[in-house]
């Protein structure tokens, strides 16, 4: 793969690449949508990832191409980045990681780049194509002039980065991008970052499955209205409860100022919260402020026109989810016999919560589950964002072989589509490698 991305740079931009990148993409085993609120996850890198090769030039002008004829060229000025929101495209990504590092170096006169890109990472399918190339990119710019950061810091800016495209991310998908290690998945605590390894059942395998419906974090609105209404649930019961609720800002902070436990945060959202949806007239009359002051100083900008949001659920999913995160690493950790069953039904209860109370399935993906349970799965579940994208299922290793054979008729070899897909689809993945960056001997 490196000889021909060497070959093909070599065509397109006439000399040899100086240095090569390489970011992967991540599973998460449990925990989703709960880093943006403040709370530990649970994945691990997988072998795919995006390798880019590079040689920095004089000129201040950064020329992208990609292996993938899909994916057109593009070329820029690197002292003025401007990156379109409106429609997210795969050099925009590359972008945020150019902006994100000359911004924390303040670079006035930074190194003009050519680069070739080639990715493994289904794109759109939760397995976090688009944050390996933000990584990727931010690695990238930063070895073309000569700078150093450590992989902790470097998750940090490359979080904040893709945030210019217009995701509001929580900082999971950088942070195993950079700090995981072959064969341990990590559990990935923030404010600050730090990671424990967490080890895996021998046993188990760990399957991905596409559902061969692509999800654009950037692209709809899905993913950014939960955002914001964890971030209202937030607001309201830190106010029922007399904290400063202008300045509580995630789920996790009103546990940690109430210093109470996440079974005792659930009871809370009970008595706190109803189950029917909000409309922003109450949530203003609750807060004591005006529509005006609720966009402007709450409301992202496209979640200004949304008419109602559900507070209860958003916070039942997140503080349940955290919980199990925990219990996950424990089991992990204690290896009892039946490890692999309990992690199978944490899993199973992740993904009704999913499903139930965040409302981000999709029916292919609950399809794609029921099938990966049928077929002798102890655990499955969607992973990243949903909508679509991939379901993650725990196998017994000595089952593996007949699952995917089964998997593969009942959900692919049924649909024309996904028959041309399957090949990519289908694997099973192991623990892999954060970030590097290689230069030829």
């Amino acid at each position: 793969r490196l000889q021909k991305l060497k070959d093909m740079f070599i065509s397109k931009f006439g000399s040899a690449p100086k240095f090569y990148v390489r970011a992967p993409g991540r599973v998460n085993l449990i925990g989703e949508h709960i880093d943006y609120c403040g709370y530990a996850v649970l994945p691990m890198a997988i072998e795919q990832d995006i390798l880019i090769a590079v040689e920095p030039v004089k000129t201040q002008v950064v020329q992208l191409a990609n292996t993938n004829s899909l994916y057109l060229d593009f070329s820029a000025s690197v002292n003025n980045i401007q990156i379109n929101k409106t429609k997210p495209q795969w050099h925009n990504y590359f972008l945020c990681g150019l902006k994100g590092i000359q911004e924390h170096f303040g670079l006035n006169n930074p190194t003009g780049m050519n680069c070739l890109l080639d990715g493994t990472i289904p794109p759109s399918s939760g397995l976090s194509s688009s944050s390996a190339l933000v990584c990727c990119a931010g690695l990238v710019t930063l070895t073309a002039n000569g700078k150093t950061l450590s992989k902790v810091e470097l998750a940090e800016i490359c979080t904040k980065s893709e945030r210019y495209i217009g995701t509001e991310g929580g900082g999971m998908d950088q942070s195993i991008s950079f700090l995981a290690e072959e064969g341990t998945a990590k559990l990935i605590e923030f404010s600050p970052l730090r990671t424990t390894d967490v080890i895996l059942p021998s046993g188990a395998a760990f399957v991905i499955a596409n559902s061969c419906v692509e999800m654009n974090k950037a692209a709809t609105s899905h993913y950014n209205i939960r955002v914001m209404e964890c971030r209202l649930a937030t607001k309201l019961l830190s106010k029922s409860k007399g904290l400063d609720w202008k300045k509580t800002l995630r789920l996790h902070d009103v546990q940690t100022k109430l210093g109470v436990s996440l079974e005792e945060m659930l009871t809370i959202v009970e008595e706190v919260l109803h189950p029917e949806p909000y409309s922003t007239e109450e949530i203003c009359k609750c807060l004591g402020i005006s529509l005006e002051e609720l966009r402007s100083q709450i409301l992202s900008q496209n979640t200004q026109d949304v008419p109602s949001f559900k507070l209860y659920q958003r916070a039942k999913h997140v503080y349940s989810e955290a919980a199990r995160v925990l219990e996950f690493k424990k089991i992990c950790s204690e290896a009892p016999a039946n490890a692999i069953q309990l992690l199978g039904e944490l899993m199973n209860q992740s993904y009704i919560s999913c499903r139930e109370m965040y409302e981000c399935s999709c029916p292919e993906l609950d399809r794609l589950v029921d099938i990966c349970l049928q077929f002798g799965a102890t655990g499955s579940r969607l992973t990243g964002a949903g909508w679509g994208g991939c379901t993650v299922s725990m196998v017994p290793t000595d089952k593996l072989n007949t699952f995917l054979k089964d998997v593969k008729k009942a959900y692919y070899q049924t649909n024309v589509q996904r028959l041309a897909l399957e090949n990519n689809c289908l694997f099973a993945t192991k623990p892999g490698r954060g970030a590097l960056v290689f230069v030829e001997a």
